[in-house]
C-alpha cells in the first residue's frame, strides 16, 4: 500500500553534499511505490523562527507555511536528512522543524545522517531523536548513516557502492511498517489529552 512520505532536508550551504543523499532517498522511496516530496530549505527560504504556524490566525500565515502545513498534515511519515554540525543538527534543519508542531503528531520519522567523516553524522542523529520525539514524530529504531558523503553518491544521488541499496531496503521496510501502523491507528482515533 503506497504511503505519502515527506523528506525534510536541512542544509543551505552553497557547496552542500547532502542533497545527493536526499536525492538517493527520494528515488529509492519512489521506486518502492510511494509518493515522496522533498522539502528543501533553499526552496522555501523560511525566515528564522519568529512565530510558529499555529500562532497565526487561520488564513494569515505566510504562503510557504500554509503549503508546508497542508503537506505535513497529509503525510504518513517523515524522513529527516541531516548533516552533522558541531555534533548536532544544522540550524537550517532545526529552523525548518520548529515552525510546526501538531502537523507532525502521530507520524513516524526516520533519520538519514551524513558527514564528510567516517562517522556518518551519528551524533547529530542522536540529538535529533529527542527533538523529533518532542515534536510528536518519534523516530524509528533504525538509522541510516552515510559516511564520506562527498564520494558516496554522484550528483544525481546514484550510490557509488550497491551496499547502500541493501542497507536502505531494510531501513525503508521498517519506516513503512511504522507508517502503515500509525496511519491505521490515526484512522481509529487519537489518544485523549489528559485533563
Amino acid at each position: 500500500m503506497p504511503l505519502n512520505l515527506v523528506i525534510l532536508f536541512g542544509s543551505v550551504r552553497s557547496d552542500r553534499q547532502g542533497i545527493k543523499a536526499a536525492k538517493f532517498v527520494q528515488r529509492q522511496l519512489e521506486e518502492r511505490g510511494h509518493t515522496v516530496t522533498l522539502v528543501d530549505p533553499m526552496e522555501y527560504k523560511l525566515p528564522l523562527l519568529d512565530r510558529m504556524y499555529k500562532e497565526y490566525a487561520p488564513g494569515t500565515a505566510p504562503e510557504q507555511l500554509e503549503r508546508l502545513a497542508a503537506l505535513y498534515r497529509a503525510a504518513d511519515g517523515f524522513v529527516i536528512v541531516t548533516a552533522e554540525y558541531n555534533h548536532s543538527a544544522p540550524p537550517a534543519l532545526v529552523n525548518l522543524l520548529d515552525h510546526f508542531l501538531e502537523e507532525y503528531f502521530y507520524r513516524p520519522s526516520a533519520i538519514v545522517s551524513y558527514s564528510g567523516s567516517s562517522f556518518g553524522g551519528v551524533r547529530a542523529a542522536s540529538h535529533l531523536r529527542d527533538m523529533l520525539a518532542e515534536l510528536g514524530m518519534a523516530s524509528i529504531p533504525s538509522h541510516f548513516p552515510i559516511p564520506k558523503v562527498y564520494s558516496a553518491f554522484d550528483d544525481a544521488g546514484v550510490p557509488a557502492d550497491t551496499a547502500y541499496l541493501r542497507r536502505f531496503d531494510r531501513f525503508a521496510s521498517e519506516l513503512e511498517w511504522y507508517a502503515r501502523a500509525l496511519r491505521t491507528a490515526r484512522q481509529e482515533g487519537l489518544p485523549r489529552k489528559a485533563a
